[in-house]
């Protein structure tokens, strides 16, 4: 039997009735399954003493004799303290609330105890101690080399308010004598001798009851490969059921350095007409990695159109399933607007959906300019269209008089129907989560005729915010993943500085500097209004290391706004935008500041995306130290648009972490988006990077993909191979 299977309920052991049930059942524990597969966070290993000497260091775990008894506090709250001392030095063990150690370990015994030492009242004290009396009286040098009572690995497990260790382990012991030896294997046998993995019921048993700590770390070993393999297994079956083929091993290396004659020849015969009329419109030259990403772009969807045609009765057709992965300003977005036009050339309708208006009706903007001259039929959909033009746009989206939509989750209301949906692109894929993604992929499925079978639109994700290797082969590990690493041709590096904050005045004066020589500027803050916490608009989970706590003395958009306006650039054009600015007051701001009529623009964090000023030159970021990484890396990709040199200064607070500092370093260090996202990812690990916890796909127990990454990469080769073997086996059919 599986471990899996096992859905015995708990209750059914010795020792735990209802109420004990209840508390395992706030730990998620319900049945045995769930009782063995609740794994150790960590084990602690008393075969090895640590001396009294070694306190600071670790735990202590020692042999010791009693060297005296004494009394402090009066009445109830009388405490004992025993005096100990060990090979290495002298130490106190403060019996609250358990008087009864004066007779169970008298003066002279001999004790193994194990606690958490610390120096107080200039003694080596542990209130918190587990003492076992192992003789009467002797040496200790006669204990020097003994294995004592006590001296195991034992396992220590998360807990809930009224469960301890000791009952986890109890119960856990039980289970594993009724059902432990039954447990099956769940890897294929040659995979488990190659890789040199444990049988699951030995490395259930291993990490609950360890003879030795070597066997815990090689259970664990075990497990997350297992975990991985099965990991990798769901994610190669999803990417054959949609693509028919396997992802690849490793994530691709971007390809632009090689990029000759050959692949400029192979991009020119991919585009279809209204492609070749665009780019033949564009004043300028597309990057070899925007070229590369439309070729494998038009590839896959000539497969998509061609598995609709010919897909046979019963068959899943091809569908594309592709991430662009770009830094800030790399045309990541100009790249979709080719593959849409390939799509409009087909008869098909396309989605472009963005997370926020601003950003949206940016996209809506720039395709109005770029693709209606080619004859193509643009619409803006967002939730704040009024009912009067929502009803003939959406009927028109209906009855397919509309060939690209873009908006914002509007896209996938109840109310929105299309005639003839085929691609879906989510810009800002990290803000959107599976279930989204999911309800506007079912908004074009389709039934083929005649064919028994359904059909969704092609998934195309933008990200400008890189995804680390690690992640790629796990949160997206079933994506073909297209990487444009080249930026457009006359662009300078942003140049980042880091100011303590007390130091403001010195920015001032450098954007003042900057304006004076017609220039523009952000300036952005963490808050719209001071002292109001619901109006915090960027607050990511590592801005707590800042030390700042809370909104006192942090300033806000509006207030910041009123200071610089009146003290510090009175008399030169400035405005102020957030997220509660309404949506149309929001377009007016930004096209005056586009053109030149406003050349401050204050803000909170809704500037991140959607706005693109080639002559803005200076970003400012007060309290940079409550924002994340990935935000500070887009915000500073709001300047260095066009070929002016551009700088962003980021002002920190005085209470600054180690790992702040180090955020700090990073981005000054380098406006590489890729370089800054593994650093991120290293500083704060997979469950906390943008958009990876909502995603839907990295659902890891014990596995973890940074520190495992070679197992990761074994387990993905291992299950990749299976799935091709049996891909080849059913394609052969069955042996005569």
């Amino acid at each position: 039997m599986k471990l899996k299977e096992i859905e015995t309920p708990i209750s059914t052991l010795s020792g735990i009735g209802p109420a004990k049930a209840r508390l395992f059942a706030n730990l998620g524990i319900y049945t045995i399954a769930d009782l063995l597969g609740y794994y150790p966070k960590d084990w602690e290993d008393r075969t090895q003493r640590t001396p009294l000497s070694q306190f600071r260091e670790k735990k202590v775990h020692t042999i010791a004799a009693i060297t005296g008894h004494s009394w402090f506090g009066y009445g109830k709250m009388r405490t004992l303290k025993i005096s100990i001392a060990d090979s290495s030095g002298r130490g106190e063990l403060v019996a609250f609330n358990r008087p009864f150690l004066e007779k169970t370990l008298p003066v002279g015994s001999i004790i193994a105890v194990t606690g958490q030492f610390s120096l107080r009242y200039n003694q080596i004290q542990s209130s918190s101690f587990e003492a076992e009396k192992i003789a009467d009286s002797g040496s200790l040098q006669d204990w020097q080399d003994k294995r004592v009572p006590g001296s195991q690995v034992l396992p220590i497990y998360s807990l809930t308010a009224g469960l301890t260790n000791g009952q986890i382990r109890q119960a856990i012991k039980r289970a594993l004598q009724e059902y432990g030896r039954g447990i099956e294997d769940e890897l294929p046998a040659e995979v488990m001798e190659r890789r040199g993995i444990m049988g699951k019921a030995r490395a259930i048993a291993a990490m609950h009851q360890p003879r030795q700590l070597s066997d815990a770390l090689e259970a664990k070993r075990s497990l997350i490969y297992e975990e991985l393999y099965h990991f990798q297994l769901a994610i190669g079956g999803r990417a054959l059921l949609h693509k028919g083929r396997l992802p690849e091993l490793e994530p691709p290396e971007p390809q632009e350095a090689s990029f000759g004659p050959e692949q400029e020849a192979a991009f020119l015969e991919s585009l279809s007409p209204r492609q070749k009329m665009l780019l033949d419109t564009l004043p300028f030259q597309l990057t070899p990695g925007q070229k590369l990403c439309i070729t494998d772009m038009n590839r896959d969807l000539d497969h998509c159109e061609e598995s609709r045609c010919k897909v046979a009765v019963g068959q899943q057709p091809f569908t594309m399933a592709r991430l662009v992965q770009g830094d800030v300003g790399s045309g990541k977005t100009l790249a979709a607007f080719f593959a849409c036009l390939r799509i409009v050339d087909w008869g098909g309708q396309c989605a472009l959906m963005a997370p926020t208006e601003l950003l949206a009706r940016q996209h809506a903007e720039n395709a109005a300019k770029m693709l209606e001259p080619m004859a193509v039929r643009l619409a803006y959909l967002t939730g704040n269209i009024k009912a009067a033009n929502r009803g003939p746009l959406l009927n028109a989206l209906a009855a397919g008089s509309i060939d690209i939509v873009i908006g914002t989750h509007a896209l996938f209301s109840k109310n929105v129907q299309y005639a003839n949906l085929h691609l879906v692109i989510i810009d800002e894929q990290h803000r959107f989560g599976v279930l989204q993604r999911n309800a506007i992929l079912e908004k074009g499925r389709q039934k083929i005729p005649e064919k028994e079978v359904y059909t969704v639109p092609s998934l195309l994700m933008l990200s400008a915010t890189p995804i680390p290797r690690t992640l790629a082969l796990t949160a997206f590990g079933d994506l073909d993943i297209s990487i444009i690493k080249s930026m457009p041709t006359g662009r300078l590096p942003i140049k980042t500085y880091l100011t303590r904050m007390g130091n403001e005045t010195n920015v001032y004066q450098f954007v003042w500097r900057e304006i004076q020589a017609g220039h523009q500027a952000y300036f952005v803050y963490p808050l719209i209004e001071e002292m109001q916490e619901d109006s915090t608009e960027a607050m990511p989970a590592e801005a707590t290391e800042s030390g700042t706590g809370g909104s006192s003395g942090i300033k806000s958009a509006q207030d910041m706004y009123h200071y610089l306006s009146r003290q510090v650039y009175p008399g030169v054009p400035m405005a102020v935008i957030h997220s509660r600015t309404e949506e149309a007051e929001q377009h007016r701001i930004l096209e005056e500041f586009r053109s030149g009529k406003i050349q401050i623009l204050v803000a909170t964090s809704v500037v991140e995306v959607g706005v693109d000023v080639a002559n803005a030159t200076c970003m400012v970021i007060e309290h940079a130290d409550r924002f994340g990484m990935a935000a500070l890396h887009q915000l500073r990709g709001r300047v260095g648009r066009g070929s002016l040199q551009s700088h962003c200064f980021l002002i920190y607070g005085n209470n600054l972490t180690d790992t702040g500092k180090e955020r700090m370093r990073v981005l000054r260090e380098t406006t590489d988006g890729f370089v800054i996202a593994e650093e991120d990812l290293k500083l704060r690990g997979p469950g906390e990077v943008s958009g990876i916890q909502q995603s839907g796909y990295l659902t890891l127990g014990l596995a973890d993909p940074i520190r495992d990454k070679e197992l990761l990469e074994l387990a993905r080769k291992d299950a990749f191979q299976y799935l091709e073997d049996r891909s080849k086996t059913k394609k052969q059919g069955p042996s005569p």
